[in-house]
């Protein structure tokens, strides 16, 4: 399974109502998970600034 997301998982608590939950959905998630954490320019945004020039 893969899951993607813009947002870090310090982030996910404020994307559920209640950061409980959240912790609860992280744990069970990264329990026995590699995360690769992606840095640079997204394609989409790149994309975007060469059409404005």
């Amino acid at each position: 399974m893969l899951i993607t997301s813009n947002r870090s998982v310090a982030e996910w608590g404020t994307l559920f109502v209640d950061p409980v939950v959240a912790t609860a959905i992280l744990d069970r998630l990264l329990h026995h998970s590699h995360v690769p954490n992606i840095r640079g320019d997204s394609y989409r945004l790149r994309a975007k600034r060469k059409s404005a020039r």
